[in-house]
């Protein structure tokens, strides 16, 4: 297996299994993790998924070239089919899980690793990770969305930077540039991604699912538009248990 699953509860540890090959992506990876989101989207009682890789050296270090190399090969209608699409597909489904995805870093996160980074909505990184995008090391642009997210994440100048040198920086950078939440020492990087999913999931799924939704539907919309999704939204919180006792609680609060 290139996926190992654990439990805590209402959380889902996700593990890229691959530590020999530093967790790099090769398709019944990408399609395995594909599967496992399909099956944590159907379970109501999961809340929350902590997705990670084997090992102290990697994250991921990317695609996995070897393994790409025939479908590259193949020409460009085969290089889209069996690469590109299938990596914007797992970028896509990370984005707009309807679940918090907290991606925890636990070293280098290079290309389509990087770019898994940048989908998630929460990540905790190593003081040790660093973060890349040396696709133009093989001669093309990032291939799993890395060319729209981490512009809108970091800036375009910045995010040009990292794409068109390659050079990686270190987790402190990315805290400061916004492609994580924190960083924390190396042995404490699960117990911060579980603390994190653990302050999100004592709020009502519902609300945990909406607020997801606007932000990640909304994001790069104008202003005007995003204040309509955040309407329709709110809207579709407003008959759930979630806001009857959220609203008593408050009450019962003031009183």
């Amino acid at each position: 297996m290139t996926v190992r699953i654990e439990r805590d509860n209402q959380v889902v540890v996700i593990t890229i299994d691959r530590e020999e090959k530093l967790n790099a992506l090769d398709y019944p990876t990408i399609d395995a993790l594909l599967a496992q989101l399909d099956l944590i989207d159907s379970d109501d009682s999961v809340r929350a998924v902590i997705l990670t890789g084997a090992g102290h050296k990697a994250f991921s270090a990317g695609a996995d070239i070897p393994s790409l190399a025939a479908s590259i090969a193949g020409g460009p209608e085969r290089a889209l089919r069996e690469i590109v699409r299938r990596g914007h597909t797992l970028t896509r489904r990370i984005e707009e899980f309807p679940k918090p995805v907290i991606v925890a870093v636990n070293g280098l996160a290079y290309g389509g690793g990087c770019e898994i980074v940048e989908a998630a909505p929460l990540a905790v990184a190593a003081e040790h990770a660093t973060f890349a995008k040396p696709e133009i090391t093989l001669g093309f642009p990032p291939p799993f969305g890395g060319s729209q997210r981490l512009p809108r994440h970091v800036g375009r100048k910045r995010g040009l930077e990292m794409i068109l040198t390659g050079d990686p920086i270190p987790a402190a950078r990315a805290a400061e540039l916004g492609l994580v939440n924190t960083v924390v020492p190396a042995d404490a990087l699960l117990e911060a991604g579980k603390d994190l999913a653990g302050r999100i999931i004592r709020y009502a799924p519902t609300a945990v699912a909406a607020c997801l939704r606007a932000v990640t539907r909304g994001i790069n919309l104008p202003i005007d538009e995003g204040l309509a999704v955040e309407a329709a939204c709110f809207a579709a919180t407003v008959p759930t248990d979630g806001v009857r006792t959220g609203l008593r609680r408050f009450l019962e609060g003031r009183a």
